[in-house]
């Protein structure tokens, strides 16, 4: 499902438009993405939660050359599937 036919069933299931839709979807990515800049966690009880970890500056191997190559360090996002999500899929 991309974002277009989240944005479809969406509208669909709630008996709103679609722009009314999209714009629920792009305030809620939104948030999460602010929350995640300033360094929070958001969790949604159930469906699963995001956090920002921090990933250290490490040595890597070009695979091409198996040259040593400098990573930097980095932060990234990971997402944790609540309980109601994982056994939904199992």
């Amino acid at each position: 499902m991309n974002k277009t036919e989240l944005i479809d069933a969406m509208a669909a299931d709630a008996g709103i438009t679609k722009a009314a839709a999209k714009k629920s979807l792009e305030s809620f990515l939104g948030n999460v993405e602010g929350s995640l800049k300033k360094g929070n966690r958001v969790s949604l009880v159930g469906f699963g939660s995001w956090a920002v970890s921090r990933r250290n500056a490490r040595e890597g191997r070009n695979p091409s050359t198996g040259q040593t190559i400098k990573i930097a360090a980095k932060n990234v996002v990971k997402f944790k599937a609540g309980s109601d999500l994982a056994n939904s899929v199992n």
